[in-house]
């Protein structure tokens, strides 16, 4: 609510009733006049309030009337009255109701109360209410109220004077306030001021303003007070203090500083009045030196006081702020006298309350330049801004040295001095302890054992004082250790800040400037004003020095983080400032000085020797690297936080890192990421410190260049807290930005960088020779960097760039030379695919040179290089090969520069990149380069490193070959242009076209060049390549030879393939027999290729196949070459050879081979084990074909598909000739030549070996003979018009030959079935398959075969006698394996050969026989060569071995076989009887019966009776045969051989048993039944009537009385025994013979009632009756077996039982 408003008014009138009433009451008895005085003033009151609408005017206007009560009532000196009366004029003032004259009044009646000592506190509060509610008060009124103040001010009370101080304050200030006001409503009207006149008196005021007039009095009156004289306006003082006047002088100065510099009085008091009186006041202070009372001064001098010296000294920081430009020369004598305070001499407190004065104007940058330009520019004046600065740098050295007794220590060092030259010697970075070692974490100074705390003075940028704000202490304080360090330090900051910032604006402003002025004028040229220039550079002149020294002493001895930090921004911005003002010297120093601290001390860098007490006293052994981590909590001034090894030459133990290094780095890093462009030349130290701190650290250089930390494996020595840890991706992403931010740097300063970074890198490539320590990559990996973030502008520092990288490329330190390398292909690779700007395309010239420093790198030895340059050919390969274009022949120069001393791995990089080529980018080179392509891959398959290479580049030429095939027209029309062309360009020179194969068109001079490269391939050292190139080489001629033009293929077959042929059957034949141990490391190679014959031999294999595959498949094409039977007679030639070679594998595919240019089809049943290892080594399965397998794009093979060449190899399908073509092979001058090498082959390999046999003679395998003899069939159908039979005798040689040849040990498991199986082998069937072949051909060809019969029947026989006595092979010794059990082959034994289980295979060829014998028996060829005879007389063979033979089965087949011949031959004999051509068979037939049915041979032991028993059913089938074929017919037979017969039978009716039996089975065992059958044979014979000759019946007469004649013996010799035997039973043998012999009796009775009687011989009847008696003394015997014979015996004798008939004989009774 405002003092005017009705409501405010309405209260104020009833207050002022209030308080009269209540003046009134107080002195209603004691003051009688004052209580009618306030009762008139009531009544008053009310009159003014009732009349007027303004009643505050009114009021005021009567104020004097109104007061005058109040007035009386103070008069009454009664406490209680006066407070009411002050309360009430303090109301009516408040709302400004005291008119002058009332104020007037009220002053005086003040000035009573004060002077009685009454109501101080109130006088005081009234006099400030009076003078600042109002301006009524002026002149003599108002300079009594202030002097009223003043006077309270000195009495007894304390509070009263404090208060009164403060309202004097006050007052002082509403006085200037007063004019200030003032002048602000006459601002606008312009007042000519009076002339002054020269030496005008200082009171004349007349011109000034009434308000400006009180001030000017005031002000003059404070100085006269301050200077001890006599006031000329504040009469009525009493007493007053130099200190209170000098704070009412401080303020007043402070506050209104443009009162006296607006109003010349007032400036003319300041230069007349207050300078004088400072500078007057100061001389105490001045010529006080401490400790220097015992100098010879006689008047002592006077002390300085503190409460005044730093009053002045605040006066002064005011008069310097606000009026430096009136009072420049005091101002000079001021700072100069400043500069001294801070003199070492000087009392502390006096020192540290000038610092605080010289912060002040640290902290207003313009002031300073305003003394730079005022003294330090002109000539003859004190340098006092450079003074200044040095002070502050030589306070600050001052307060290091640590001051002794007496003057000597207290020199200072000359600013800029030795004081920059200081900061490295004593710093003790590795950690002594600090003071004594009892330290906090308070931040600090240390230097050489001084330790100054570091306090928190003042916000930055504001000098907030201590000691200059003690007022209202009167003794110097004690001031605080540190406090003055800490001031002057943030002084020295803020100087530098302020300069700096201040500059910086400027220059950015003129910048601007001229930016906008460019803009305008772009013609014209910008000229700034030189003045601006000058005044900067001046600065920075005059203070750098002392800056430097100053900082990097603290630097130095700072262990506050924060604070360093503050240092090294101060020493970063001045860096910069100097580089933007162009003032190299400061630059550089200033970066040197940051450099330094960056490093640790006494760094190698560094040109300062290090001090031996300082290493002495290290906490840790650093040199015995037992340094770990050291914890950050270590008692050292600072904090260790690395340890490294430093970057010399030599090593030179360790060095530490503390973390203000770390801080310095982060500075340094700063510095070039950000004022990079202003560095100029000093891009050196900074790199070169750079580099030193990275090495220290250990990081190093990742893709890219960036540096990442990794530890140094030969420095154990690096150590690093975790403290540095988690600061170390920091630094280095600063190192990355700092060189990424070199892409803003203009042309100039980017190449002072790569000017730097290149001799840095020189230098680290001087330290590195001679040894293979870890160098420094620091300069390489920024290079790089710098060159990837400067791509746009490329072309301007590609050369300097790449020709030092070159270098390093080839320095001999490994990792100095791989990242030299790694630097230039990553810059080669982001040249390559940025885009450029016009793209490479269209730049040729660019692109090429990009390429070049890559194929440069082909001349540089080293392996490891050599691999990166392959690396990145391959990644420019997967990055940019569509666009090579004209690159092509560089970038496969590249890749085909491998030799083989170059190691694997570099040829596998290499090899990948060739891959890549060929997989992606064939159709995007020029075809020119195909051959490039082709050449290059064959390099690979040739080099001997890494043999996966080689057969991988083998499959690339396949790959290759497929482009060819589906480009092919494409590449023909390409090749035949540049063909033109060069051939045009050859005719212009006079010269011929030289291009190998040159006859031949263009494309197919490429494909025979693949073909050339793939020949070379198949005669490599290595196995496994010749294997992979012939498959490849074979595969490629047939699935894409149809493209060659057809004079072409005589190249080829002549020569390539012949060619090929003939180096492989050298090779193989001259090849090495020596075992290979293992095939490189720890590969065991398989026994079939343990030798490089025979890894050869598989080479020979596969070429012969692939020759002969070629021959099968494009023979219609081949034929019409011309030559075609001296090629076929070639390649017989070279079957033959390898047919005949003295290894299995080569032999048997060379009948392969053999066999597919015959186009024969192999027997299907062959399918066994034998042809799948056929097939898999002959048929090549194209490994590396992906393009067989038809897919977009890749039309099917066209006749050779994989799938139809398999089906081929396996036979199952024939070619099929061209239509209206007869098959060629029908010549038969081709059957016949093929005939002869089949008959060479065949004699050569199956003629046993004639001496005797050594250990390694060869021996035709199985399969090999098989296949062999397999071949004849078909090769037999079409010679068979003319084969004779001189050709089958050559044949038989061979086939027994074949037959004969035994076994190698280790191959009959697999070869032979085991025992218990008769099965034929391969071979064996083949032989039989042959002869059945002609067989079947005499049967149904002309006449004139049928005389080959015998000869057929022959050669069975020769293979049925094997049953029994298997072949010899020349003198060699096989085990048979039918004598020795299958089991038993001693399986292992070298060169042991077993001969085949002959036995099927003979017992096959006896069926087989038998059955050719029954469709042949009665040919006239076989008759008159005595077929039959041979049959019987082999058979004879294993007939009278019978037990003994090798096989039961044998004899068993041969009887039956005896049996069925004999039943179709005996026949056939005799109807030929009469020819005699059968005689000389008889015999032999007697014999073979003979020594069958009574064998030599003892049945096996084991033989069981079922088994005797059906052997005995044999025996007694041949009886019958001779009873039913031989008997009936002898008048056709001759005699001597039925006389045979009849013995044979006579001998088997008499049983006579083997004595090997044991009791139990004689009975089973005596062949009974064909005892029985051979007696009763023997008798139905002896009995017959139709015996011819007397002399037969005889015979059998003969037999039987023989017969009786010994059963008569046997059983008297029973009888005899059996008596003398007692009660002992007979030996078992005995009674059986006895039981037999009573069984053939009964047989004889029985064959006896069936003859007719005339048939019988009386002497028969005899014998036979004879025998009754003997029968008869048997009844005796014991044994119930005997009886029951003997009862079957004496049976038949009943029918002898009959009266005797007289009857005469011969005329006798």
């Amino acid at each position: 609510m405002s003092t005017s408003s009705p409501e405010a008014v309405k209260k104020l009138v009833e207050n002022m009733q209030t308080d009269l009433r209540s003046l009134s009451m107080e002195c209603k008895k004691k003051f009688p006049p004052v209580k009618e005085a306030a009762e008139s003033g009531i009544v008053k009151i009310k009159t003014i309030a009732a009349r007027n609408t303004d009643i505050l005017s009114a009021l005021k206007e009567n104020s004097s009337e109104v007061v005058q009560p109040f007035l009386m009532g103070c008069g009454t000196k009664e406490p209680k009255i006066t407070q009411l009366c002050l309360a009430a004029i303090q109301r009516l003032m408040s709302h400004e109701v005291v008119s002058e004259a009332a104020a007037g009044n009220i002053i005086n009646m003040l000035w009573q109360l004060m002077e009685n000592g009454l109501e101080e506190l109130k006088l005081l509060q009234t006099v400030l209410v009076l003078l600042t509610t109002n301006t009524v008060v002026h002149d003599d009124v108002l300079s009594k109220a202030i002097v009223l103040c003043f006077r309270l001010h000195f009495t007894k009370d304390n509070i009263t004077n404090n208060t009164a101080a403060a309202t004097v304050r006050q007052v002082v200030t509403v006085v200037f306030e007063r004019m200030v006001a003032e002048d602000e409503r006459f601002k606008g009207i312009v007042e000519q001021p009076p002339p002054v006149q020269g030496n005008s008196n200082r009171r004349s005021v007349s011109t000034l303003r009434p308000s400006a007039k009180d001030a000017y009095m005031l002000f003059q009156d404070l100085c006269q007070l301050v200077n001890a004289d006599a006031p000329y306006w504040l009469v009525g003082m009493t007493e007053m203090t130099r200190t209170f006047g000098l704070e009412l002088l401080e303020s007043v100065l402070n506050d209104f500083p443009g009162v006296f510099l607006q109003h010349q009085e007032f400036s003319f008091l300041l230069k007349e009045r207050v300078c004088p009186l400072v500078i007057k006041l100061f001389s105490p202070n001045i010529k006080f030196r401490q400790g220097s009372s015992s100098s010879a001064s006689p008047a002592p001098v006077e002390k300085p006081y503190f409460p005044i010296c730093m009053r002045l000294l605040r006066v002064v920081s005011v008069l310097i702020k606000h009026f430096y430009s009136l009072l420049v020369t005091e101002c000079e004598i001021f700072l100069s006298l400043l500069v001294k305070f801070l003199d070492g001499e000087k009392p502390q407190w006096l020192r540290a309350v000038a610092v605080e004065s010289v912060h002040r104007l640290c902290v207003q940058p313009h002031l300073l330049r305003s003394f730079c330009q005022s003294y330090d520019m002109k000539q003859h004046s004190t340098k006092v801004f450079r003074d200044i600065v040095n002070a502050l740098g030589s306070f600050i050295q001052s307060l290091f040295i640590v001051p002794n007794a007496g003057n000597s220590a207290a020199v200072s060092a000359p600013a800029g001095g030795s004081a920059s030259g200081t900061p490295g010697t004593a710093q003790n970075g590795q950690g002594s302890g600090g003071a004594g070692g009892t330290m906090t974490t308070q931040a600090a100074f240390e230097y050489r054992g001084t330790w100054i705390p570091l306090m928190a003075v003042s916000v930055q940028g504001s000098a907030k004082a201590t000691y200059l704000e003690m007022l209202d202490k009167v003794e110097p304080p004690s001031i605080p250790e540190g406090y003055a360090m800490s001031v002057a330090f943030s002084a020295l900051l803020d100087l530098v800040r302020g300069i700096t910032s201040m500059i910086e604006r400027e220059l950015g402003a003129e910048e601007q400037e001229a930016a906008e002025f460019r803009e305008a004028h772009p013609e014209q040229e910008w000229k700034p004003q030189p003045g601006s220039h000058l005044v900067w550079e001046e600065m920075v002149s005059a203070c750098w020095c002392g800056l430097l020294a100053a900082l990097s002493l603290l630097l130095d001895a700072s262990t506050d983080e924060t604070a360093t930090e503050n240092i090294l921004k101060a020493e970063l911005t001045m860096a910069s400032l100097c580089g933007r003002l162009g003032l190299v010297t400061p630059r550089d120093a200033f970066i040197t000085a940051i450099c330094k601290a960056s490093l640790p001390p006494h760094y190698a860098l560094t040109v300062l020797s290090s001090n031996a007490t300082n290493l002495s006293n290290k906490a840790y052994s650093i040199q015995g690297q037992t340094v770990q981590i050291i914890s950050p909590s270590s008692e050292s001034h600072q904090q260790v936080v690395a340890v490294g090894q430093p970057l010399a030459a030599q090593p030179q133990g360790t060095v530490v890192l503390t973390a203000k290094n770390i801080q310095c780095m982060r500075t340094l890093l700063n510095l070039a990421h950000c004022h990079g462009a202003v560095l100029g030349t000093s891009w050196q130290l900074v790199l070169a410190t750079l580099q030193h701190l990275v090495w220290i650290l250990g990081l190093k250089p990742s893709a890219g260049g960036a540096l990442k930390p990794g530890r140094v494996v030969e420095g154990p020595s690096t150590v690093l807290t975790t403290a540095v840890m988690t600061d170390l991706p920091i630094i280095s992403n600063i190192l990355s930005r700092l060189f990424e931010s070199s892409q803003y740097l203009d042309d100039v300063s980017l190449h002072h960088l790569i000017n730097g970074l290149c001799s840095l890198s020189l230098e680290a490539m001087e330290l590195a020779y001679g040894n293979n320590k870890e160098p420094s990559l620091f300069a390489v990996a920024k290079l790089l960097e710098t060159g990837l973030v400067n791509m746009d502008r490329i072309e301007i520092l590609w050369r300097p760039l790449t020709g030092h990288l070159l270098e390093v490329c080839q320095h001999p330190n490994s990792r100095m030379r791989e990242w030299g390398a790694e630097a230039l292909t990553a810059l080669i690779k982001a040249g390559l695919s940025y885009k450029h700007d016009p793209p490479l395309a269209q730049n040729q010239r660019l692109q090429l040179l990009l390429l070049n420093p890559l194929k440069e790198l082909s001349n540089v030895l080293h392996a490891d290089i050599r691999q990166k340059q392959l690396e990145s050919v391959l990644q420019i390969l997967q990055s940019q090969g569509d666009c090579l274009g004209p690159g092509w022949p560089l970038v496969l120069a590249v890749i085909g520069a491998i030799r083989n001393d170059q190691g694997e791995s570099l040829i596998r990089t290499a090899f990948q990149c060739l891959q890549l080529v060929v997989t992606d980018f064939l159709p995007t080179m020029p075809c020119t380069c195909l051959q490039i392509v082709v050449d290059v891959a064959g390099s690979f398959g040739l080099q001997n490193q890494e043999l996966n290479i080689s057969l991988t580049s083998i499959g690339l030429l396949w790959n290759i070959s497929d482009y060819f095939f589906q480009r092919g027209e494409a590449i023909t029309q390409e090749l035949e242009r540049e063909e033109e062309l060069m051939q045009k360009q050859a005719r212009e020179q006079g010269e011929t076209l030289n291009r190998p194969f040159h006859p031949a068109p263009p494309f197919d001079c490429l494909w025979l060049c693949l073909y050339a490269k793939l020949g070379e391939l198949c005669v490599d050292p290595r196995p496994a390549v010749r294997k992979s190139a012939g498959q490849t080489l074979f595969s490629t001629i047939a699935a894409h030879g149809t493209l060659l033009q057809q004079p072409t293929w005589h190249i080829v077959v002549w020569k390539v393939l012949f060619q090929l042929l003939d180096c492989v059957r050298t090779s193989s034949t001259n090849a090495d027999k020596e075992k290979i141990e293992s095939g490189g490391g720890n590969i065991l190679i398989h026994h079939s290729r343990d030798t490089a014959e025979k890894q050869w031999a598989e080479t020979w294999v596969l070429t012969l196949a692939g020759v002969a595959r070629i021959f099968n498949t494009r023979r219609y094409l081949l034929q019409q070459l011309g030559d075609f039977f001296e090629a076929w007679e070639v390649l017989l030639n070279h079957i033959q050879s390898a047919a005949l070679s003295k290894n299995n594998e080569v032999s048997l595919a060379a009948l392969k081979s053999f066999q597919e240019i015959l186009q024969i089809v192999t027997p299907v049943k062959d399918s066994d084990k034998v042809v799948d290892t056929l097939a898999a080594m002959v048929v090549p399965p194209v490994l590396i074909d992906p393009l067989s397998a038809s897919g977009p794009g890749r039309p099917l093979v066209r006749s050779d598909s994989l799938i139809e060449r398999l089906t081929r190899y396996n036979g199952a399908e024939l070619q099929v000739p061209p239509p209206g073509e007869e098959s060629a092979l029908e010549d038969s001058a081709l059957w016949w030549s093929a005939w002869n090498t089949w008959y060479r082959t065949g004699t050569d390999s199956t003629r046993p070996p004639t001496g005797p046999i050594e250990k390694l003679s060869f021996i035709p395998s199985q399969p090999f003979l098989t296949a062999l003899i397999q071949i004849f069939p078909a090769l037999y159908q079409h010679i068979k018009s003319n084969f004779s039979m001189e050709d089958l005798k050559k044949l038989g040689v061979i086939l027994q030959g074949a037959v004969s040849v035994p076994i190698s040990s280790d191959a009959s498991p697999f070869i032979l079935p085991s025992y218990t199986e008769a099965v034929l082998t391969s071979l064996q069937e083949a032989v039989l398959t042959a002869l059945d072949v002609l067989q079947k051909a005499i049967c149904v060809g002309p006449e004139n075969l049928q005389v080959m019969y015998p000869a057929i029947f022959e050669q069975l026989l020769l293979f049925v006698k094997f049953s029994c006595k298997p072949p010899q092979y020349g003198r060699m010794d096989t085990k048979h394996v039918a004598n020795a059990k299958y089991n038993q082959i001693q399986l292992f034994a070298p060169a042991e050969w077993v001969a085949l289980n002959y036995v099927p295979f003979a017992e096959r060829s006896l069926e087989v026989m038998e059955d050719l014998y029954h469709k042949t028996a009665c040919h006239k060829a076989v008759i008159n060569e005595k077929v039959l005879q041979n049959i019987i007389k082999t058979l004879r063979i294993p007939l009278g071995l019978k037990y003994a033979c090798p096989s039961e089965s044998t004899w068993k087949l041969a009887v039956s076989s005896l049996l069925k011949v004999l039943s179709i031959g005996l026949p056939v004999a005799r109807q030929h009887a009469s020819s005699g051509k059968f005689d000389t068979m008889w015999p032999e037939l007697a014999k073979a019966f003979e020594d069958f049915l009574f064998t030599k041979s003892t049945p096996p032991d084991n033989l069981s009776i079922q088994e005797f028993q059906k052997n005995e059913a044999i025996d007694v089938e041949v009886v019958k045969l001779i009873s039913t074929e031989i008997l009936p017919f002898s008048n056709l037979i001759p005699k001597d051989f039925v006389a045979q017969i009849m013995a044979m039978l006579n001998k088997g009716s008499i049983h006579s048993q083997p004595v090997s039996f044991t009791e139990a089975e004689i009975e089973q065992r005596m062949r009974e039944e064909f005892s029985k059958v051979c007696f009763e044979t023997l008798l139905q014979f002896s009995f017959s009537s139709k015996v011819s000759t007397p002399q037969e019946g005889y015979i059998s007469r003969m037999a039987l009385s023989v017969l009786l004649k010994r059963s008569q013996d046997v059983l008297r010799r029973y009888v005899e025994d059996e008596r003398l035997s007692g009660r002992c039973p007979l030996p078992r043998q005995q009674v059986t013979e006895i039981i037999f012999v009573l069984k053939a009796i009964s047989t004889l009775m029985d064959s006896l009632k069936k003859t007719q009687p005339e048939n019988v011989d009386d002497n028969t009847w005899a014998q036979v009756i004879a025998l009754y008696p003997t029968l008869v003394e048997c009844i005796t015997c014991s044994s119930s077996e005997v009886s029951c014979a003997l009862k079957e015996a004496l049976g038949p004798f009943k029918d002898f039982m009959q009266p005797p008939i007289s009857k005469v004989q011969n005329g006798e009774s």
